[in-house]
This record gives structure tokens, sequence and C-alpha cells, in this order.
């Protein structure tokens, strides 16, 4: 039987400085890219958005994947 290898979660305090810095700023990047994709939802008229744009604006909260379909799939292109 092999052993089941877990790691450890780490707190806020018990990160390294360099660690801190990477979760700000890819939580920053995150936060930034949901935010860019729901203020081109709400400024795209809903015949140029493919599918509702409530449906759209839950998807967009799902990370990273949500605004990147969004960006992918959900504009419509002339």
């Amino acid at each position: 039987m092999s052993k089941k290898l877990t790691k450890k979660k780490l707190t806020w305090s018990e990160m390294s400085t360099g660690r801190k810095v990477a979760v700000i700023v890819v939580g920053t990047v995150q936060f930034a890219l949901a935010a860019v994709a729901w203020k081109d939802l709400a400024d795209r008229p809903a015949d140029q958005v493919n599918g509702p744009k409530g449906l759209w604006t839950a998807v967009i909260a799902v990370n990273w994947i949500g605004p990147i379909a969004y960006f992918v799939k959900g504009r419509k292109t002339d």
C-alpha cells in the first residue's frame, strides 16, 4: 500500500514574501480579466453576444475560464 502524500496549506503568515507577491499578482490579474470582460459585456448590445447576457455575467465569475470563454465564444464578430 502506498501512502497518500498531502501538502499542508500554508497560512498567509507562513508564506514567503515571494509567494505572497505571486498570490497578489495572480489575484489581481484574474480580477482585472473578469472586470474587463464584465465591462465589455455591459457595453456590448445584446445582439452582439452569443446567448443571454445574464448567463455570460455568471460565466465570467468562474475563475480564469469564464472571462476567457466569454472573449473566445461569447462575443459575435463581424
